[in-house]
């Protein structure tokens, strides 16, 4: 059964920095694509950030040149390392397979919020 556990969200100001943390159960993730998506308050779910199982990324136009996704494959791990944040980054971060995330797989997110 596949379970993924995000992680390492939380309360910063405007330009502050972040690191998120996915850990999957699981033989999936090696092999497969993997993203991470944004809900924002009263908004729906958006893709943020997706990368290969090679390692090759693409980023949403709003978070490119702040945010990197990285991933360990040996450990199960994705990452997502957020800079310069600004509030409209705020909001409930998961990872999910890509394309088309499982519905089975989503987990209870992080919460991250921007605010002064």
């Amino acid at each position: 059964q596949v379970q993924l556990v995000e992680s390492g969200g939380g309360l910063v100001q405007p330009g502050g920095s972040l690191r998120l943390t996915c850990a999957a159960s699981g033989r999936f993730f090696s092999r497969t694509v993997m993203g991470w998506y944004r809900q924002a308050p009263e908004k729906q779910r958006d893709l943020v950030a997706v990368i290969s199982s090679g390692g090759v990324t693409t980023y949403a136009d709003s978070v490119k040149g702040r945010f990197t996704i990285s991933r360990d494959n040996a450990n199960n791990i994705l990452y997502l390392r957020m800079n310069s944040l600004k509030p409209e980054d705020t909001g409930v971060y998961y990872c999910n397979t890509y394309p088309g995330p499982r519905e089975d797989y989503w987990g209870q997110g992080t919460q991250v919020t921007v605010s002064s």
